[in-house]
């Protein structure tokens, strides 16, 4: 029999045998997963990533805390360009990707020397944006400063804690684009509050966009089709302009917006499953009268982290019931907060879907062959989690996001009860 000491010693011998066999182990099994992890590029869509450059073209590492997904996985971040598969229908055949206020950026340089005090509803450069296959901003424009500027402000006045930057900035990202890219179209719709006169179109022509002017003259006034998008890559009538102010359509040839597009209502009223009802200054969603249809589909408070939970499946049962109330009509535009972040496909996907049915009748855009009879669809891999279903044509950049894509850039409740407050005393 044993003494103590000696029962001892075989006690702390077989715990100190089993605690380096339990290290071995666990040292083994860290080296072999991350011999197997993929990483430089090779992970597919929803992999796990600890770094941007892990996944492939067309993806970037995010999570989605609000789904408790808050391990990083790649998830896409580009939309399929619909001309590079199917060209040449009318413009009002496709749907786009629109950013709502698209220059509200997380992080956005403070030029007016004050903190800001405001909304955000993007995290990454309008010029990245574009790149990423947005093809529509809606940009909220101000007199400020002997100016124009970009502003998310209230009751038709900018101040220097709600000013974001002069909007020639983002205009000459949209020009710089444009010249680089000569057979895309990009569409921009303003929420006006500019009274300078002559303002808007001066504005456009002193950042070289005038060359790209799609004029009025030539969009259709009673619902009838657009021009073909091969003829208006051709005419270089690449830049659609709507401003929501009628009278500016006559005095600077710049279009009214609710002449030519219909509308949903936007934020919570336009986010309420099962409803689309459309915004007050908007024609019903069913009227032909009209043949551009934009879908908002944003909260009217944006927050980051639940952006990628509001673009899953809930995304796609809302732009089904905007189809129906728009008379079996597809969404042109869809508008967006947080636009990359999702818990998988997002609303790229979603675009997919929405360009297969509209332009050849099959589940996505990726499954239309040119020249095919409509109905008539290649055989793609199904989406089961661990393949891209984008094709060529997308862009290959790599994103750049200006803000962590596990940190949510929430406005204290201080910004709501000074906006409230400051409200209150300019109504």
């Amino acid at each position: 029999m044993l003494s103590c000491s000696a029962e001892h010693r075989t006690r702390r011998y077989r715990a100190s045998a089993n605690g380096y066999l339990s290290l071995f182990l666990l040292t083994s099994s860290a080296l072999i997963l991350s011999s197997t992890a993929c990483s430089n590029a090779n992970c597919q869509l929803l992999d796990s990533c600890s770094a941007a450059t892990d996944c492939g073209p067309g993806l970037y590492c995010g999570n989605c805390p609000s789904m408790s997904k808050n391990q990083p996985f790649c998830t896409r971040g580009q939309a399929t360009v619909p001309t590079s598969i199917i060209n040449g229908l009318p413009f009002n055949k496709y749907s786009w990707l629109v950013t709502h206020n698209s220059y509200s950026i997380v992080d956005a340089p403070l030029l007016t020397g004050v903190q800001r005090l405001t909304f955000f509803n993007q995290e990454d450069t309008v010029t990245n944006q574009l790149r990423n296959g947005v093809r529509g901003l809606m940009l909220d424009m101000y007199d400020f400063e002997n100016d124009i500027w970009l502003c998310h402000s209230f009751n038709g006045q900018c101040f220097n804690f709600t000013a974001f930057q002069p909007a020639i900035n983002t205009l000459r990202e949209v020009e710089a684009f444009l010249t680089e890219n000569p057979t895309e179209i990009v569409t921009i719709i303003i929420e006006d509050y500019v009274r300078t006169p002559k303002g808007l179109i001066n504005l456009f022509t002193n950042a070289g966009l005038d060359k790209y002017w799609f004029p009025v003259s030539k969009m259709p006034q009673k619902g009838e089709d657009w021009p073909t998008v091969t003829a208006m890559v051709q005419e270089n009538h690449r830049l659609l302009v709507f401003t929501s102010i009628a009278s500016k359509e006559a005095e600077e040839g710049v279009a009214y917006q609710w002449r030519y597009m219909l509308e949903n209502e936007y934020g919570d009223n336009g986010v309420v499953q099962g409803s689309c009802p459309k915004r007050k200054e908007s024609r019903p969603l069913n009227s032909r009268g009209a043949s551009l249809f934009l879908e908002n589909y944003f909260p009217t408070d944006p927050v980051q982290a639940d952006a990628c939970k509001e673009h899953s499946a809930i995304l796609a049962n809302m732009v089904g019931t905007c189809y129906k109330a728009a008379g079996n009509v597809m969404p042109n535009f869809l508008a967006v907060d947080f636009y990359m972040r999702s818990d998988g496909g997002g609303v790229f996907d979603a675009l997919d879907r929405m360009n297969g049915q509209a332009l050849c009748g099959c589940s996505s855009v990726t499954a239309c062959q040119a020249g095919a009879p409509f109905g008539v669809c290649k055989s793609i891999p199904v989406s089961n989690g661990t393949q891209p279903t984008y094709a060529p044509g997308t862009f290959s950049g790599s994103v750049q996001l200006s803000g962590s894509s596990s940190t949510a850039h929430v406005p204290s409740p201080m910004v709501f009860c000074f906006f409230y407050l400051a409200s209150m005393l300019f109504l």
